[in-house]
């Protein structure tokens, strides 16, 4: 007889893939069209905000990386890791 925890709620599935993969894409797009941006205004502006346009282009790559990576491996609340019941091949 099956019980609780073989079924699934389709409301806990995780997004798709391809969407998740295209958000991600999105968010990493902004993410470097701002460091062009800060390139550009390193150009343009002055010499205090230079530094400040060029320290934005040079660290937000690290940070657009991280921010486009999260995403998949994250746990709901709704998930239970623990199995009291382990399946085995034998």
């Amino acid at each position: 007889m099956a019980n609780d925890k073989d079924f699934f709620d389709i409301t806990s599935a995780p997004k798709a893939l391809s969407a998740d993969q295209s958000s991600r894409q999105k968010r990493y797009f902004i993410s470097m069209m701002i460091r062009t941006v800060c390139f550009i205004l390193t150009v343009i502006l002055p010499s205090p905000f230079r530094w400040i346009a060029l320290l934005g282009a040079v660290a937000l790559p690290y940070f657009a990386v991280v921010i486009a990576n999260a995403g998949r491996e994250s746990f709901s609340a709704v998930a239970d890791i623990s199995d009291e019941n382990p399946r085995s091949l034998s």
